[in-house]
């Protein structure tokens, strides 16, 4: 290329790179909770991270106190597409990060949300998955490329349609590379109807959403304490960048 042609080109190139994402937005301050809401009897800030606790039921120790799914709710915007990466460390139980979520009734425990959740797991099947919080479930399981279709006409339950359209890795192979109660790192990618999920830089799911009268578009960011055993779960190192 001529010394003449390369100066524009690479400014057409700068150009199209700082209009793709904005600059980054401030989701936690790593001292305190400003700007979330939620029960805090059992969110907190320790060490640097975000942390939700489950405590043990006194009548049994090997359940936690809550009787349904809570939330640690975002409240300095909304977002739509996106770009966020975090990292998460988990002891015991079910928890995940909400996003393009509404707010529902809240419960005796807390907020309630409904939305595309990038869940994860002490356990071994479904840290990675795309799932749909108080609406249409597993969209994706771990490994899978989806594409998500609107229920059959006439259906009695109005189910969508989950197309398996190819992989994006091995089950196992990405289960094998998440450090069990250490720190983890997870990426979400959301933009317009695609939506993506990684774990320690191995993608763990592709979904089109074609189900366009249910897709979430924009919504709420918030973190998860799922009912089940008492647990502890940590959030920290957000870096949310909005994609134009």
């Amino acid at each position: 290329m001529k010394t003449r042609f390369l100066i524009p080109a690479l400014a057409a190139l700068a150009f199209a790179v700082s209009a793709s994402a904005a600059e980054p937005v401030q989701v936690f301050n790593g001292q305190d909770l400003t700007g979330w809401e939620g029960n805090m009897d059992l969110w907190s800030v320790k060490d640097g991270a975000i942390t939700g606790i489950t405590p043990p039921d006194p009548a049994d120790p090997t359940k936690g106190i809550i009787k349904h799914n809570t939330f640690l709710v975002w409240k300095g915007g909304t977002v739509g597409d996106f770009e966020l990466t975090f990292k998460y460390r988990l002891e015991k139980g079910n928890s995940g990060v909400q996003y393009r979520s509404k707010e529902l009734e809240a419960g005796a425990f807390g907020p309630v949300l409904s939305g595309y959740q990038a869940d994860f797991e002490a356990g071994t099947k479904y840290s990675g998955i795309l799932y749909e919080e108080k609406g249409r479930g597993i969209l994706a399981l771990r490994g899978e490329k989806t594409i998500i279709k609107p229920a059959p006409e006439g259906a009695k339950k109005p189910k969508p349609v989950v197309e398996k359209a190819g992989t994006v890795g091995d089950s196992d192979a990405i289960q094998a590379a998440i450090k069990s109660e250490d720190w983890n790192e997870y990426k979400i990618v959301a933009k317009g109807n695609h939506v993506q999920h990684f774990i320690n830089g191995m993608q763990t799911v592709d979904v089109t959403d074609e189900d366009v009268a249910n897709a979430p578009k924009e919504g709420l960011l918030g973190l998860q304490i799922h009912q089940g055993p008492p647990m502890i779960v940590q959030f920290k190192d957000f870096n949310l960048v909005p994609l134009k």
